[in-house]
């Protein structure tokens, strides 16, 4: 995500926070609509709604597509490599490294969400030496504003993001973690 598509390796696995934040493999196909086909995600995220077998399917191979191209790495959340309970994402964008996470609404309430951004933060933070990584989301999602203010993220001084996406206006606030001082 430095450069080069080869920046980022083709297979992953991240471990720390009690998560293993692993590949999207075939033989989670048939767990992604349970994940992702939910009116919370339909309305926060840019994840397609409805989210059937077919939209599996595109999701997986855009995803691959995109960590080939090095820009985007999107990883199951799992407690041990197994099942997935969500899915965490890092990408370059304009304004930096960029956050993003759902969790599968059986799964909620267990601080998913906010281990496995610390886990990819951490990843961002010592592998691809991001100096800032950055979640982008609107105020009145409160569940994704206590998983940024949990994890010590900061609300930026910066212009907000407005847009439409589904048919509906949103409006985006920036928040940012710093790299910690402690680390390379």
């Amino acid at each position: 995500m430095t450069g080069t598509p080869s920046s980022l390796p083709e297979r992953m696995e991240l471990s720390g926070e009690g998560l293993v934040l692993r590949d999207w493999t075939e033989a989670d196909l048939v767990a992604m609509p349970e994940l992702f086909d939910h009116p919370d995600i339909a309305y926060w995220t840019p994840i397609v709604s409805p989210f059937d077998a077919a939209a599996a399917r595109v999701r997986l191979d855009r995803d691959r597509k995109l960590r080939k191209e090095g820009t985007t790495i999107l990883l199951a959340i799992t407690v041990d490599g197994g099942a997935p309970l969500g899915e965490v994402m890092l990408r370059r964008a304009p304004e930096g490294m960029e956050l993003g996470y759902a969790v599968g609404p059986a799964h909620r309430g267990q601080g998913l969400a906010a281990r496995a951004v610390r886990v990819m933060a951490a990843y961002a933070f010592e592998q691809l030496a991001a100096e800032q990584v950055i979640l982008e989301v609107e105020a009145e999602n409160a569940a994704s504003v206590a998983v940024a203010t949990k994890v010590g993220f900061r609300l930026l001084d910066v212009p907000l993001i407005e847009g439409e996406e589904k048919g509906r206006s949103f409006v985006l606030q920036t928040w940012g973690l710093h790299r910690p001082l402690n680390r390379p």
